[in-house]
């Protein structure tokens, strides 16, 4: 029996490197099934995925020490992961369905490759979604008093569950700085336009009122800079005078739910590589 294996490489961009990366892994008898790379002529970084097949019997430790030489000699940051892996995601929601449900109906179908740890709530309303599904839902109320004591739970709840990745499906709430800095690269959130236009409250509205002709939805890591940070993933709806605004938010809702769901699957999957406050998705 064989095993796949996910390979991600980030360096400064050299000639050589991929030649290096697969003879190591030729040497283990590896077969490349996957391979997508990007140099990028902004930031001077290469940026490599492979994804391929060995033997049962080789091991992570034997890949991670066969490349040691190899990545120090091209600086290169390396992460290795069985693709079988599924990694361990707490799903944050408050009162609106449409994300939590996409998610929750693409995990049941085995599309999307995580272990959902949890679904909390600082409303009860979703519990009977999350419970129907299977899920532990645990509610965590929040004011702007209590806050602290919130973000508290949250953190305790990330550590006694072994959570990877935090996704704000529609979660209505600004994560503090501090916590934002200590889950960085682990957040993903859903922005229900592309950034930066019609921030704040009924953000259909706003763009019914301004008569736009198409809606979007965009997916980002979270940032200590409120809807700033890095994208993943974005997409549009068409729409026109002759749609009513509950036209307009159910559309953009659909788009929502698509985006922030392709965003999980990409970033459980290894194709999400930073670059700087830009990513670089291979997908």
């Amino acid at each position: 029996m064989n095993r796949e294996w996910i390979l991600r490489v980030t360096c400064p961009d050299a000639t050589g490197v991929v030649h290096a990366v697969t003879g190591v892994l030729a040497g283990r008898g590896g077969n490349i099934t996957e391979s997508q790379q990007f140099s990028s002529p902004d930031s001077r970084q290469f940026f490599l995925r492979l994804q391929f097949s060995t033997s049962a019997e080789v091991t992570a430790g034997d890949l991670e020490s066969d490349l040691a030489e190899v990545a120090d000699r091209f600086a290169m940051t390396v992460t290795l992961q069985p693709a079988e892996k599924r990694t361990r995601t707490l799903i944050l929601v408050s009162k609106a369905a449409h994300c939590l449900n996409t998610l929750l109906f693409q995990h049941s179908s085995g599309q999307l490759p995580i272990d959902i740890a949890g679904v909390v709530g600082n409303h009860d309303d979703l519990r009977s979604l999350a419970e129907f599904h299977g899920h532990t839902f645990h509610h965590v109320p929040i004011t702007k008093d209590t806050k602290p004591e919130a973000e508290a739970r949250l953190t305790a709840l990330v550590d006694e569950l072994d959570v990877e990745l935090i996704v704000l499906a529609r979660y209505m709430q600004i994560l503090s700085p501090d916590l934002c800095d200590r889950l960085e690269g682990r957040v993903i959130n859903i922005h229900h336009s592309f950034l930066p236009s019609f921030k704040g409250a009924k953000p259909y509205h706003q763009a019914h009122a301004r008569g736009v002709k198409i809606i979007g939805a965009t997916a980002h890591y979270v940032t200590s800079d409120l809807d700033e940070g890095p994208i993943i993933e974005q997409d549009v709806a068409r729409v026109d005078h002759s749609r009513a605004i509950a036209d307009f938010v159910q559309r953009g809702q659909d788009v929502e739910a698509s985006v922030l769901a392709r965003a999980v699957a990409w970033h459980a999957q290894g194709r999400v590589l930073m670059d700087g406050h830009r990513t670089v998705v291979f997908n």
